[in-house]
């Protein structure tokens, strides 16, 4: 068969075009699933796959256990409380040995934490573990939950701070004299001699130093959360 000039240039053309596409398609394709083909020519080699972005684990300032934090800032905005600079998070999962009561300042993730005693009848074998929380009046108990602070008082332990409770498994907090105070069995010259601290009847108990950095920073209205994490 022959063809004119017209037609083999026409056909010549198409060939072209096949070509560079052909050569396109086998240079790079990429899988569905943003997977790179390529293989540099060779069949078998094995298909490399992309690094995984990382998966970050929520942010909380050092020392505070994440999920604590989260649950403590859940319930501030929850809450509606006004005064959010400084929070304070007593982390009832440590022994009374450690310092446990943490006064966050939300603005620069500062941490500064102390030692607080639990309740008696939370800790009925005085392990030094909260076993328990309560809300019941004479369970001489701790109670887990958001508080708020309020008035200076003087009290049996000198000037101490009283606390409201805002929730349902703390809410007789004021009823019961849950208050901030100082106590002799809660300063630190218990642990070397006992390993824990004493326990309160339910109340916020610490060293004189620590209640009165406490009391200072937290005054005004602002939160407390106490929580302990299965």
């Amino acid at each position: 068969m022959s063809l004119n000039r017209r037609e083999m240039l026409r056909l010549g053309a198409y060939g072209a075009v096949g070509a560079i596409l052909s050569t396109a398609a086998s240079s790079s394709v990429v899988g569905s699933f943003g997977v790179s083909l390529d293989r540099n020519g060779d069949p078998l080699a094995p298909i490399s796959a992309q690094p995984r972005a990382q998966v970050l684990a929520p942010s909380a300032p050092a020392g505070i256990d994440p999920q604590l934090f989260a649950r403590a800032k859940a319930a501030l905005d929850q809450h509606q409380i006004y005064a959010r600079d400084t929070i304070g998070i007593a982390d009832f999962s440590k022994p009374s040995s450690e310092p446990r009561f943490h006064l966050v300042d939300l603005a620069t993730g500062q941490v500064e934490s102390h030692r607080v005693a639990h309740g008696r009848g939370s800790d009925p074998a005085h392990s030094g573990y909260l076993e328990r929380f309560s809300n019941d009046f004479g369970s001489y108990a701790t109670s887990s939950g958001t508080y708020t602070t309020t008035d200076y008082y003087d009290g049996k332990y000198g000037l101490s701070m009283k606390v409201r409770g805002l929730d349902w498994s703390n809410n007789n907090a004021e009823a019961r004299a849950i208050v901030i105070h100082n106590a002799w069995y809660a300063e630190d010259e218990m642990i070397p001699l006992h390993g824990m601290l004493g326990r309160s009847e339910g109340c916020f108990a610490m060293s004189r130093a620590s209640q009165d950095r406490v009391m200072r920073k937290l005054a005004g209205g602002r939160m407390i959360f106490a929580e302990k994490l299965a």
